[in-house]
């Protein structure tokens, strides 16, 4: 799993700022910030893998074939950013595209599986999941209703994985 990718996007290295002002993204330049995930992306998949990459995968069309140098079965769950047409995504290497995609295998608590989304569901819908596994947030995560981190959303930013996508059993 892996969120917001944002190939080719200028402005994520050299506009965007943590609320310390600190750069969101810390590369030189958009070249090094591609090449460093594509890197880290190939060293912990292999092309027999599944990934679920939730969303604003790339800012152009023309970087939309970065995704052919990424290993893995590849599959999209439409971010805001997505705006191409599908078949666009579907040329470039992604085998399925989803607005959000549903798992029902029920956990400990009896809550029916999980759900996968660009972003995070209103918190009267993810109740009815065990974890709502979304990007677009970037560096912050969703609170409760008391200022803490909600442990039913789970961010898949790469701000949060080491720009790489993370195992779903690590989730």
């Amino acid at each position: 799993m892996i969120s917001d990718t944002h190939f080719g996007h200028a402005n994520v290295v050299h506009k965007f700022k943590r609320a310390d002002g600190t750069p969101l993204r810390d590369f030189k330049n958009v070249h090094e910030h591609d090449e460093t995930m594509i890197r880290k992306w190939n060293e912990c998949v292999r092309p027999e893998d599944h990934v679920y990459h939730l969303g604003d995968f790339a800012m152009a069309r023309t970087h939309l074939a970065t995704a052919r140098r990424l290993n893995g079965h590849k599959r999209l769950v439409r971010g805001n950013h997505d705006i191409f047409k599908t078949r666009d995504y579907l040329d470039a290497g992604f085998e399925e595209i989803y607005g959000v995609r549903v798992f029902r295998p029920q956990d400990q608590q009896g809550k029916s599986g999980f759900i996968l989304s660009h972003v995070p569901l209103h918190p009267g819908s993810v109740q009815r999941w065990a974890r709502n596994v979304h990007g677009h947030t970037h560096a912050n995560v969703v609170l409760d209703e008391h200022g803490h981190p909600d442990p039913r959303y789970v961010c898949v930013s790469v701000e949060h994985t080491g720009y790489a996508p993370v195992l779903l059993s690590t989730l």
